[in-house]
């Protein structure tokens, strides 16, 4: 597989990273020749110096015989002529472009259909307030993805000395939860992603994802002793275009909201805008603002300015003053273990939200969507099975998957099954599959085939 990927930065970088590492062929197409120095020196990738909304720039990197193209500069309008020529130059090739303006995603359809054939127009603030809203929904989680349009859901939670999932061995967990049907698909201690055994035990500090049909999640947490009173009262900062949507989306939910901005002009706006939430013009990192709107009273704080810097103090301020729950946007990759080592609840990143949807376009087999997990040390799957592939019509147990590979759950029509070793996968069954990232490749060949015949 070839792919052309068109923009050097976060996204570019880190997407290029994880496709180098399962021996596609990859070439990166930037402006910047500091950004293409970092490709060269850190990834087995070809790099292009030049514009990738040049049609001789995009011949340069091979479009005609390439098989997918990555538009994810942080430009709109040069993803949307990187994709309008490569239509021109390599008519089948399947394209994905990053769109964040709300004009443009409002002609999504038109885009991806009529005007340039693009296979999936991206918009990671759209997928960031969708994160968040699970997170507020479920406060005592650390992580919470949704798949099979919302009916199956893993979610992340922190073993803590004295709870029940401390010194739990993972053969007891359906006794402690008392018909809860659900299955411990991870375990990350400290650093390290485990995909565990039956033999395993949970340990003081590990962060447990579960996956289990989503109606089951609530109940699951409170016999796991994480489930904290529900949020109502909200303080969100930042009123960007993520904030923006993100405040209307909890105004439909009925949460008490408050949305501190520092641009004046702005808050104009954004009052005019938004029904029921009470915007102020000022700082998030400011003491005093903060102590004048009660953030001690506040469930949760959600920093989502453009900066990580603010975002990270402003949700420290407001721990330090007693709020209960803190998420704070943060898309320098870097940056999330030192941020979580500090105690912050929660973090969210657009430009994680971006690779996330984009691998789903990549993966072979019939990949609906996917999720990362601690960086990109595992990957979470939904598929359908397709009739000729490896893992339907043998039970489970007799599979011939990798090491560090696990079916977590199966949705077959409107049932959500969690799977014994008995249990036999169907045509047209969606499949949940984790994968510690070694393991992808054999995975992605299991989706489409039968692996003896490779």
């Amino acid at each position: 597989m070839r792919i052309v990927i068109v923009g050097a930065g976060e996204v570019g970088f880190h997407i290029a990273r994880r496709l180098s590492r399962e021996d596609k062929e990859v070439v990166v197409v930037d402006k910047n020749p500091e950004a293409l120095r970092r490709v060269s020196e850190h990834l087995d990738a070809q790099t292009i110096l030049g514009s990738g909304s040049s049609p001789k720039v995009l011949i340069e990197a091979g479009i005609k015989g390439a098989d997918i193209l990555l538009a994810v500069t942080d430009s709109d309008d040069a993803n949307i002529m990187s994709c309008l020529f490569a239509r021109a130059l390599a008519p089948q090739i399947t394209k994905v472009a990053r769109i964040r303006n709300e004009e443009y995603t409002e002609f999504q359809d038109a885009l991806a259909r009529d005007i340039l054939n693009i296979s999936m127009v991206i918009n990671p603030e759209v997928e960031t307030v969708k994160t968040v809203l699970n997170l507020v929904r479920l406060p005592g989680a650390r992580e919470v993805n949704e798949f099979a349009d919302g009916r199956i859901s893993m979610v992340g939670v922190r073993a803590t000395p004295g709870s029940v999932l401390s010194g739990l061995k993972l053969t007891e967990v359906r006794s402690v939860l008392g018909g809860v049907d659900l299955i411990v698909g991870a375990i990350v201690r400290g650093s390290e992603l485990i995909v565990p055994t039956g033999r395993d035990v949970i340990n003081d500090g590990d962060l447990v994802y579960f996956a289990c049909a989503t109606h089951d999640r609530q109940k699951a947490m409170e016999r796991f002793g994480k489930q904290q009173k529900a949020a109502r009262n909200i303080l969100v900062v930042g009123g960007g275009a993520i904030g923006l949507r993100l405040c209307r989306a909890l105004e439909k939910e009925r949460y008490r909201v408050k949305l501190i901005e520092t641009s004046a002009e702005r808050c104009e706006l954004l009052s005019a805008q938004l029904d029921n939430t009470t915007v102020l013009c000022g700082d998030g990192t400011d003491q005093d603002l903060l102590r004048e709107e009660n953030a001690s009273a506040m469930d949760m704080v959600v920093a989502l300015t453009g900066d990580d810097e603010t975002n990270v103090l402003t949700c420290l301020l407001a721990k330090s003053m007693g709020a209960r729950r803190a998420i704070a946007r943060v898309n320098k990759f870097a940056y999330v273990p030192l941020i979580q080592a500090i105690g912050l609840d929660n973090v969210v990143s657009t430009r994680l939200s971006a690779i996330n949807s984009i691998l789903h376009a990549i993966r072979r087999g019939k990949v609906i969507s996917t999720a990362l997990l601690q960086g990109d040390e595992a990957e979470i799957m939904e598929a359908i099975a397709l009739e000729h592939s490896a893992i339907v019509d043998r039970p489970i147990k007799d599979l011939d998957f990798p090491r560090g590979a696990l079916i977590l759950c199966v949705m077959r029509g409107d049932e959500v099954r969690v799977p014994t070793g008995d249990f036999v996968v169907k045509p047209k069954d969606r499949v949940i599959i984790l994968s510690a990232r070694e393991a992808v490749q054999t995975v992605e060949k299991s989706l489409m085939v039968r692996l003896e015949h490779f």
